[in-house]
């Protein structure tokens, strides 16, 4: 009797085991959250307004991605910057200043940099640091932004990993939907510096994303960044060729 109440037992908990599945872990919550985003390839139009206390000017760009490598953003307006590109291929950054016909390859200094006077920053659009391979990532909890549960996860630098940021507190909605809803930005000391806010969620290209995501400065009151996707196409045919920096100077 002892023997069949241990297999019974035994048989409850392998069917337990079974029936649920495994609590995903922070890194792959990140990386679903990063793929639902970018997909293995995308094509977007985006429209950016820079607000300060006495002013505001908005950009729009064109934006192709394919996966984390590579990157080109054109800027379409306003006109007198119009043809402007930024290029990320691997590890190399380069813009194409169409004024001055020059290629500028920018080195890791800039990129802690404003990105066109805005509040986000060179990395930020272009993202030359990877936050699935150069960060360590640790589940911290739940939270709730716009109404939705959220995972707190908190990215840390990993040993001479090419990064500008000290800390990422980054929140992803659960319950399969992985949309990256808050992110607060922290320097070397600790202090924090920037947090970029989803203000709006909605349907865009196939998928449903964060449509319009707002950076704040820490310590400027009344300065803001907001970037809305106006159109995007995922998982287009891309071929590494198309970003190089002779491509910079013939892309519109």
């Amino acid at each position: 009797m002892r023997k069949y109440a241990f297999f019974l037992s035994l048989s409850a908990l392998l069917l337990l085991a079974f029936s649920y599945p495994a609590k995903e872990s922070a890194t792959e919550i990140i990386q679903k959250a990063e793929q639902k985003l970018r997909g293995k390839s995308s094509k977007s139009i985006l429209n950016i307004k820079i607000v300060r206390p006495q002013w505001t000017r908005e950009i729009k760009t064109k934006t192709w991605t394919m996966g984390n490598d590579y990157a080109m953003i054109f800027i379409l307006e306003p006109s007198r910057d119009k043809g402007t590109v930024f290029l990320k291929r691997q590890k190399e950054i380069w813009n194409w200043q169409p004024a001055i016909e020059r290629t500028i390859k920018m080195p890791p200094s800039m990129m802690m940099q404003s990105w066109m006077g805005s509040d986000f920053t060179n990395d930020d659009l272009v993202r030359e640091s990877s936050i699935e391979r150069d960060y360590t990532h640790k589940l911290a909890g739940d939270s709730a932004v716009l109404g939705r549960k959220c995972h707190r996860i908190i990215l840390t630098p990993k040993p001479d990993a090419p990064v500008v940021w000290g800390k990422i507190i980054s929140y992803i909605s659960a319950d399969g939907e992985y949309l990256q809803l808050f992110a607060a930005f922290y320097d070397e000391d600790g202090e924090l510096v920037n947090t970029l806010e989803a203000k709006e969620v909605g349907n865009v290209g196939s998928r449903t994303l964060p449509t319009k995501v707002r950076m704040v400065p820490a310590d400027k009151a009344g300065h803001y960044t907001e970037m809305t996707y106006s159109q995007m196409e995922f998982d287009i045919a891309m071929e590494e060729s198309f970003f190089t920096t002779q491509n910079m100077r013939r892309i519109n």
